[in-house]
C-alpha cells in the first residue's frame, strides 16, 4: 500500500500537466490571482480533499446505488454553473465569502486569517469534481476494487496522494500565473467577474464534451509521452504488482504457486506435495445446487477430495474449462470428488444471484457453486486469476494447483491420484472429457471497453461521460476504435448512435454484452466491409445480428481458421459492452 501512495502522488503530479488539465487550469491559474496570499494554498487543498472524495468514496457509493458513471461529471459541471455565477455577481460572491469566513479562525484585525484561504478552498472544492475524470489507472484500479469491497483507510490514502501529487504541481502554476496576472487582479472586482464567467464557459464547453473534443484534438498531435506522462509510471511492473496486492492476491497459496504441470515420481506417480492447508469458503452468498442450497464446509467435507474452481459467467477461458469439469464431476462424485465452483464476478452484473444461477442453467452446470461477490475467498486463497483451480486432498491440503486452461489430462491424474490416496477405487475408465480449446496463432488481446481498463484504442484518453468519438481511416492490426457517440463509463461503453470496429487476428471473436434497461436490443455484425455470412457468424449471430436479452458472453464470429479480418459492430442504442476476448 505504501508502494500505490507514492505511486499515486507521483502520478498525480504528472496528470497536472497533462492535456487532461486543461479545463481545470483556466479557472486555477484566474482563481489563484485574486484574494490573499494564501488564496493559491487554499484552492490546491480543497482541490485535493474534492478529488479524494470524488473518486473513491462518491464513487463507492454511486456504485452502491447503481447510479450511472457519468453523475459525477454533471455534479461538476452544476457546481461551476453555481459557482460561477455566484462570482459574476459581486453582491452575492461577498455575501458568500462573508458566509464562508465566519466559519475561519480570526487574527487579530478586521480581515479574517488565513488571507483568502477559506474561499480559495471553495474554489478548490468545485475544481476537485472537475478535475476526477483525470483519474489514471493507478486510481482507477483503486476505484474498481473500493466499489466492489469494503472502504479502507489505504484506498482513501491512495487517492488522496494522487490528489496531492496533482494539487502540488498546481499550486506552483498558480504562484506563476499569480505573478503573471498580476496587474489585472488589481481591477478587483471586474477580474472576479471575468473570473466567474470563465468558469461558466468552462462548464458550457462541458456540457457540450467540447473540452473532451478538444483535448482529443490535441492528444492525436502529441507523442504519448506527452499526452500520459504518467502512463509509462502507472504501468509499470511494480505499480501493477501493487494493484494486485491491494485486489488481495499478494497473499495465500494461489500467490505461491505457480501453475506448472506436476512431474512424475519414480514410479509413475505424479509429485503432489503439500502447498498448504486449504483455506475455508469465507465472506460467500447464495450456494447453488447443494441441498436446500446450504452451505458447504472444507471441514465438512473432510474426507473427500475437493477441488475449488474460481471461475465468472462471461469469462471464456473459464467457460472452455466447463465440460471437463461437468466431465470429471460425473465421472468421479460417486468415487469421492466434489467440485466446488466459486463465482468471483469481475463485472457489476455479474453479482447478481438471478444472473448467476440462469448461467449455471444454461451451462448444464450441477456441481456445486457459490457466490464470492466481495472476493473473500478469492482473497483467502490469494487468487490472481480466472479460472484457477486448487486440488485439496481429503486431509483439507492444497495439493496442485493450475491457473487458466489447459492441463486437462494431468488435472485428471491428479484427481485420480488423490482419491486413491483416500483410499477410493476409481477403476481404470477415464472421463472422456473433451471441450473447445483456444486456437493457436490468436493476435487479438483482451480489451474492455470501460475507461479503467481500456487498452489498444485509437480514441486517444477515453474518459467518462457522453462523447462523438472520431474514428482513423484504418484501424491498424489487432486495435480498436469507437465511433460516433458513445457512452463511457470505468466497467462498460453503452453505444448512443455509435459503431466499433476492430481488426483482430483470431478464429473466434467474443464480446460480453448486455442493455441498459434489460430490454432485448440488437448488433448488426459486418466482417470486412459485408454482412457476417452463416457460416462465419458466431453461436449468437442470426442473419448477421445479434440479439442481445441477457447481460452475458456472445460470440460473434466463429471462422474456419486463425485469420485477419475487421469487424464492425453497429449496435442499436442502449447496447452496453464490456470486454472483448478471442480464440
Amino acid at each position: 500500500m505504501v508502494l500505490l501512495i507514492l505511486f499515486g502522488f507521483l502520478a498525480g503530479a504528472a496528470t497536472a500537466v497533462s492535456p487532461c488539465v486543461l479545463p481545470v487550469l483556466p479557472i486555477a491559474l484566474s482563481a489563484g490571482a485574486t484574494g490573499g496570499r494564501r488564496r493559491p494554498l487554499g484552492i490546491v487543498t480543497g482541490l485535493a480533499l474534492s478529488f479524494t472524495f470524488a473518486t473513491v468514496a462518491l464513487v463507492y457509493v454511486i456504485a452502491a446505488l447503481g447510479l450511472p458513471d457519468d453523475l459525477l461529471r454533471k455534479l461538476a459541471i452544476v457546481v461551476l454553473i453555481a459557482f460561477g455565477l455566484t462570482l459574476m455577481a459581486p453582491p452575492l460572491a461577498a455575501r458568500v465569502e462573508a458566509w464562508i469566513s465566519r466559519f475561519a479562525p480570526q487574527g487579530g484585525g478586521a480581515r479574517p486569517a488565513g488571507d483568502g484561504f477559506w474561499s480559495g478552498t471553495l474554489v478548490g472544492l468545485s475544481l476537485g469534481l472537475v478535475y476526477a475524470p483525470c483519474a489514471g489507472p493507478i486510481l482507477a484500479g483503486v476505484i474498481t476494487v473500493s466499489a466492489s469491497q469494503d472502504f479502507n483507510a489505504g484506498r482513501l490514502a491512495v487517492a488522496l496522494s494522487y490528489g496531492i501529487g496533482s494539487a502540488v504541481v498546481l499550486y506552483f502554476l498558480m504562484l506563476g500565473g499569480r505573478r503573471a496576472i498580476a496587474p489585472l487582479a488589481r481591477r478587483g472586482g471586474a477580474f472576479q467577474v471575468a473570473m466567474g464567467a470563465v468558469m461558466v464557459l468552462v462548464a458550457v464547453a462541458m456540457l457540450g464534451n467540447y473540452d473532451i473534443r478538444f483535448q482529443n484534438s490535441i492528444a492525436s498531435d502529441l507523442p504519448s509521452f506527452l499526452v500520459n506522462p504518467s502512463k509509462a509510471l502507472e504501468d509499470s511492473a511494480s505499480a501493477k504488482s501493487a494493484l494486485v496486492d491491494l485486489r488481495g492476491g499478494g497473499h495465500g497459496v494461489g500467490s505461491e504457486a505457480t501453475g506448472a504441470a506436476p512431474e512424475p515420481g519414480a514410479d509413475g506417480s505424479l509429485d503432489l506435495p503439500v502447498l498448504a492447508k486449504a483455506p475455508e469458503f469465507v465472506g460467500t452468498e447464495r450456494w447453488f445446487n447443494t441441498p436446500d442450497n446450504r452451505r458447504l464446509t472444507l471441514q465438512g467435507l473432510r474426507g473427500r477430495v475437493v477441488l475449488v474452481d474460481f471461475w465468472t459467467y462471461s469469462c471464456i477461458n473459464c467457460l472452455r474449462t466447463l465440460p471437463y469439469l461437468k466431465a470429471w464431476d460425473a465421472r468421479y462424485r460417486k468415487d469421492g470428488l466434489t467440485i466446488v465452483g466459486v463465482h468471483t464476478p469481475e463485472f457489476p452484473f455479474e453479482r447478481d444471484a438471478g444472473n448467476v444461477e440462469e448461467a449455471i442453467e444454461r451451462n448444464g452446470i450441477r456441481y456445486p457453486v457459490v457466490q464470492d461477490n466481495e472476493q473473500q475467498t478469492w482473497t483467502a486463497y490469494g487468487n490472481q486469476y480466472w479460472p484457477a483451480e486448487y486440488f485439496i486432498d481429503a486431509d483439507g491440503n492444497v495439493r496442485y494447483v493450475h491457473f487458466g486452461e489447459g492441463e486437462y489430462g494431468e488435472k485428471e491424474q491428479v484427481i485420480r491420484q488423490l482419491l486413491a490416496e483416500a483410499g477410493d477405487r476409481v477403476g481404470r475408465q477415464m472421463s472422456g472429457a473433451q471441450g473447445l480449446e483456444p486456437s493457436a496463432g490468436v493476435t487479438a488481446p483482451e480489451t474492455y471497453l470501460g475507461v479503467a481498463r481500456a487498452e489498444r484504442f485509437t480514441n486517444p484518453e477515453l474518459s467518462p461521460g457522453l462523447h462523438n468519438f472520431e474514428a482513423p481511416p484504418r484501424v491498424p492490426p489487432n486495435e480498436f476504435a469507437l465511433r460516433g457517440p458513445w457512452r463511457e463509463e470505468f466497467h462498460s461503453a453503452t453505444a448512443a448512435g455509435g459503431s466499433l470496429d476492430l481488426n483482430f487476428g483470431a478464429r473466434h471473436v467474443y464480446l460480453v454484452l448486455g442493455t441498459v434497461d434489460g430490454e432485448a436490443r440488437h448488433v448488426r455484425v459486418l466482417l470486412d466491409g459485408k454482412p457476417i455470412e452463416a457460416a462465419a457468424g458466431g453461436a449468437d449471430v442470426h442473419g448477421s445480428e445479434v440479439t442481445v436479452n441477457s447481460q452475458r458472453l456472445y460470440e460473434l464470429v466463429d471462422l474456419p481458421r486463425v485469420g485477419h479480418h475487421l469487424l464492425r459492430l453497429e449496435p442499436e442504442a442502449g447496447v452496453t459492452g464490456y470486454a472483448f476476448t478471442f480464440g
